[in-house]
Parts: structure tokens; C-alpha cells; sequence
């Protein structure tokens, strides 16, 4: 296995670009199998993939944000977890958004590799660049200011443009969550931007991994009164477990 995925790298690099298929005749083996060689090279950065195949590294968007990448590894295979189940509640047709939480990046790549076809409003910058390579999809980032060090578009420059959609859910994530406080976070432009597309949604799903329960930031974006369902990973406790499915539907 090992020495496919290396002369993987090596093919791509030598062509600039290569398809799936291509790769499966290439080296005898199965489709999907290629697709998991592709992905894995993709998670450790040696490749850009894309929906039908794989690019050169090089091409990849070249945004830098330290922090995002720290917050992005957090609790990695927690959020890709959570991110399987999401994927789950979307069906062909769908208009869902994604917020700019590295959960939702998570979510963003398996909606990448699905077939889906659907419409993605998104906040992150991060989110488009990836969604935007796929022909199944309609990628539509949500306007507003991109400051440096942020993997989000901030500002309340996205209203008219958010009540054009019918948004069937909207995926959110968050620093931290309670019950008496339910969502809450650190950025005030982003938290405000959460809670417009949460009264503009049909649906929001919160996708939140078992470190951030019973906890509380600065600024609350929504009650938990205003959320459909949370997902969260089986690492969160019993009790707390409990505690969340006494007043809303969790799923684990």
C-alpha cells in the first residue's frame, strides 16, 4: 500500500493532474481503493484532491491561518465523527450553509467526496475553496470583510443575500455550549452572523465535540430552544449525555 501511495505522489507531481480512474487501471486495483489512497494523501498534505481525482500540492489555495490550522487538529477524529452523521441529514436538492468552524470544514470534505448534488452557502473561506473544485455542487460564500488571520468573512454585509435562500439546514459549530446558555463564542461578527442564519434556516444542526459542553464564552449566538438536533461524538459522558437529551434531540 505504502508503495502505491508513493508512486501515487509521483504520478501526480510528474502530470500535474490525474483522475481516478486513470489511477485504478494504473495500478489493477479498485476505484474506491484509489479513493482512499487519494484522501489519505490528501489528509497528510501531499496532494490537492479534487472531486474526480488528485492536482499537485502547489496548487492548493494559499491561505495561512496558524491559529485555524492549531484549532483545525483539535480533537481531529472527534469532529470527523461528527461530520460522518451530518452528512447523513443531506440529500440531493438540499440548500444547507456551513459556518467557518473547522467541524464544518470536516462535514465540507465528505460532502466533496459524496455525490451529492447540492447548493452550500458558507462563511468560510476555506470551505468555498475546497467546495468550489466539484461539479455536483453550487458554492456561494456568504459576503462580507476578510480580515487577516481568519478563516471567516465577517460583517453583517451578507443579510439580502442570506434571505434570498430557502436554507434547509444550517450546520453550525461553536466554542462552547450550556444549558442555560445554550451557543456561544469569542467573535461577536460571527456569532451575529450565526444567529441571523439561524432565524433564516428551516433547521440547524449544532455539530459539537464532548470537550465543549457545560461551558460558556463571551458571546451567546443561540438558545438551545433554537436548535434542531445537536451531533456530538460517543466520547461524551453519560451524564451529560442525559443532561442534553432531557430538553433536545442529540444524537451520538
Amino acid at each position: 500500500m505504502k508503495k502505491r501511495r508513493d508512486e501515487i505522489v509521483s504520478i501526480v507531481n510528474e502530470k500535474n493532474e490525474v483522475d481516478v480512474a486513470e489511477l485504478s487501471k494504473r495500478f489493477n486495483v479498485s476505484k474506491p481503493t484509489i479513493r482512499a489512497d487519494l484522501n489519505e494523501l490528501d489528509e497528510q498534505g501531499l496532494i490537492h484532491r479534487t472531486h474526480g481525482g488528485a492536482k499537485k500540492k502547489e496548487l492548493d489555495f494559499p491561505l495561512k491561518d496558524s491559529e485555524y490550522d492549531e484549532r483545525k487538529l483539535k480533537n481531529i477524529e472527534d469532529k470527523k465523527e461528527i461530520a460522518k452523521k451530518a452528512l447523513s441529514l443531506i440529500e440531493d436538492d438540499d440548500c444547507i450553509c456551513l459556518d467557518a468552524s473547522s467541524t464544518c470544514y470536516e462535514l465540507a470534505k465528505l460532502i466533496f467526496y459524496s455525490d451529492k448534488k447540492i447548493t452550500v452557502l458558507t462563511s468560510g473561506l476555506r470551505t468555498a475553496n475546497l467546495l468550489k473544485e466539484s461539479n455536483n455542487l453550487t458554492v456561494i460564500i456568504i459576503g462580507g470583510i476578510v480580515k487577516a488571520k481568519s478563516n471567516a468573512v465577517e460583517g453583517n454585509l451578507s443579510s439580502s443575500l442570506i434571505q434570498m435562500f430557502n436554507i434547509k439546514i444550517f450546520f453550525t459549530s461553536s466554542y462552547a455550549i450550556s444549558i442555560n446558555e445554550g451557543l456561544s463564542d469569542f467573535s461577536l461578527h460571527e456569532a451575529n452572523l450565526k444567529n441571523e442564519l439561524i432565524r433564516a434556516s428551516l433547521k440547524t444542526v449544532a455539530l459539537i465535540d464532548h470537550t465543549k459542553f457545560n461551558k460558556n464564552s463571551i458571546i451567546k449566538f443561540g438558545n438551545l430552544s433554537d436548535i434542531n438536533a445537536i451531533i456530538t461524538d460517543r466520547k461524551i459522558s453519560p451524564e451529560v449525555y442525559k443532561q442534553y437529551s432531557n430538553r433536545m434531540n442529540i444524537i451520538k
